[in-house]
């Protein structure tokens, strides 16, 4: 099973960016998608982008587009979420997932990270 490790949140501006990393160990599953969810306090957690194998295919939640940018380094097993623009409503914990599926409005997640805080000030 896929071990994902997070890095790169922390406390920003509004209007900031940062970029998060995770960085995949072990079998990242047969289709080998990627993606990033976030729960806020109180919230349920959400899809914010999804990435496939090759990197050229990507999704995102209408709520980030045109702000996040996901990629990946397949050579470094990591994949990378670009977060420009920053509201204080992108606070949340950001997972990383493997194996990100969704079937109707439900996803399905292969492996999830431990997470890593993201806090936008106002």
């Amino acid at each position: 099973q896929v071990q994902l490790v997070e890095s790169g949140g922390g406390l920003v501006q509004a209007g900031g960016s940062l970029r998060l990393s995770c960085a995949a160990s072990g079998r990242t599953g047969s289709s080998g998608a990627m993606g990033w969810f976030r729960q806020a306090p109180g919230k349920e957690r959400e899809f914010v982008a999804r990435i496939n194998w090759s990197g050229v295919v990507t999704s995102y939640a209408d709520s980030v587009k045109g702000r996040f940018t996901i990629s990946r380094d397949n050579a470094k097993n990591t994949v990378y979420l670009q977060m420009n623009s920053l509201k204080p409503d992108d606070t949340a914990v950001y997972y990383c997932a493997a194996e990100p599926s969704q079937n109707a409005t439900r996803w399905t997640v292969g492996s999830w990270g431990q997470g890593t805080q993201v806090t936008v000030s106002s």
